[in-house]
């Protein structure tokens, strides 16, 4: 019986201490030394296109991306970060802009400095910051670049790119140790070294450890896991997590979701990015949606209402329930933008639409505000639930309709404002 106890008292406490990371500022946005974890995104417009890059920054932005990377790969795109900066500031809208740097970062930020002054991060890959001679003449010329204009960076180490010579020279010392270790952990190891040893190059330099965020990205559930526990375990910078290369559809958000899972329960990660591709023409902001998801599904942070709906079974033929889970969801993602500002702390409610009498009533009492709408061969008869109690029962072609509107009355009753309460129940119709 003591075991269980100790095994309550584990539950009810949650996932596990947040990692201490020092705290560092993007623009107005704080990431790690216990901030809220992060969501952000990346642009895959050519950055040259200014109207197309702000258009998309701006549908990631409003869709909860808190700082948005783009890529600056030539002098071009350079020129226009700058521009995109100024339409985003009259647009009202402050998202943070992180340059993703590759091969000529250094080149780009000197002959270009408004871009160097318009971005809030760089990123930049150790494996490819300038190769042999050139490497820490390149690497020093973009550290003190983000010292001249008071940036940050991200060192951001990649399986698909990583510091070969390093690499080379950790795979000969193992083949000499007495006790070599399989090639895929020398890998992982050298991922961490790469950016710990960039890290503290960094700090040689003269960029503080508030100015500095460090990733290990690979494209494998198990590796990524492995080289995130290590390079936690061994330094106090903040962290971005991310899946490099998840994939497509099911298979990428599975991919993420099971790794950023498993490393946040650790208490690893300070902002984290979905890497999901998109189909062709798709919308980019899937993956905004996916991680904040991650995030609230495992209790991290609320974003948007939650809407619990059944799966349906054979009692449910009908595809009302379906349809009104996915209308409700899609109304109350559609009107977040507002809400957020009209009314606080909306992001708390939970709403259940449930398809048949088995669970629905129960789940539907945990929910604030609930629906249980009639199975096959039921009665044509939909109880919604108030805060546990039943509070009305809905009849009719209209009850999608009429639960909708008893959704918006309850958020305008709950959270509209001061002393703000939600519907008082009534006797049950």
């Amino acid at each position: 019986m003591s075991d269980l106890k100790e095994r309550t008292k584990e539950i009810q406490a949650g996932p596990k201490g947040r990692h201490r990371t020092v705290q560092v500022t993007v623009g107005n946005v704080k990431v790690g030394g216990g901030a809220p974890i992060v969501v952000q995104s990346m642009t895959n417009t050519d950055t040259a296109d200014i109207e197309g890059t702000v258009t998309q920054v701006a549908a990631l932005a409003r869709a909860g991306s808190e700082m948005v990377r783009i890529t600056v790969d030539r002098d071009e795109a350079a020129a226009a970060v700058p521009h995109i900066r100024e339409k985003l500031d009259k647009l009202g809208i402050d998202v943070p802009l992180i340059g993703d740097f590759h091969y000529i970062g250094h080149k780009l930020l000197a002959d270009h400095p408004a871009c160097a002054a318009a971005l809030s991060k760089y990123r930049i890959n150790p494996g490819n910051v300038g190769f042999k001679n050139k490497r820490d003449t390149q690497f020093t010329d973009i550290v003190e670049m983000a010292l001249k204009h008071g940036k940050t960076i991200r060192i951001g180490a990649n399986w698909g790119s990583l510091d070969q010579e390093l690499l080379t020279k950790l795979m000969e010392e193992n083949a000499k140790s007495p006790n070599p270790i399989d090639a895929r952990a020398v890998t992982r190891e050298a991922m961490v070294q790469s950016a710990l040893l960039s890290a503290a190059r960094a700090e040689e330099i003269g960029l503080p450890k508030d100015r500095m965020i460090l990733s290990a990205k690979v494209s494998n559930v198990q590796d990524l896991i492995a080289v995130y526990r290590e390079l936690a375990a061994r330094s106090d910078y903040a962290i971005h997590l991310g899946l490099t290369e998840a994939g497509m559809g099911s298979k990428g958000i599975v991919a993420s979701s099971a790794a950023l899972g498993i490393l946040l329960q650790d208490g690893i990660g300070d902002t984290i990015r979905v890497s999901l591709t998109p189909e062709p023409g798709g919308d980019r902001t899937v993956e905004v949606k996916v991680g904040q998801e991650i995030l609230q599904t495992m209790g991290f942070r609320t974003f948007v209402p939650l809407v619990a709906a059944c799966p349906g079974c054979g009692r449910t033929t009908s595809t009302v329930f379906q349809e009104l889970a996915r209308d409700i969801q899609s109304f109350i993602r559609d009107e977040m933008p507002s809400w957020k500002t009209r009314y606080p702390g909306v992001e708390q409610l939970n709403v259940a639409v449930m398809g048949c009498i088995v669970n629905g009533p129960g789940e539907s009492k945990h929910a604030d505000i609930g629906i249980s709408l009639p199975g096959t061969g039921e009665t044509p008869a939909a109880p919604v639930f108030v805060d546990g109690q039943k509070f009305r029962t809905l009849r009719g072609p209209s009850i999608a309709t009429d639960f909708k509107a008893l959704v918006i009355d309850y958020i305008e009753q709950r959270y509209g404002g001061a002393g703000a309460k939600a519907p008082a129940v009534t006797a049950a119709e």
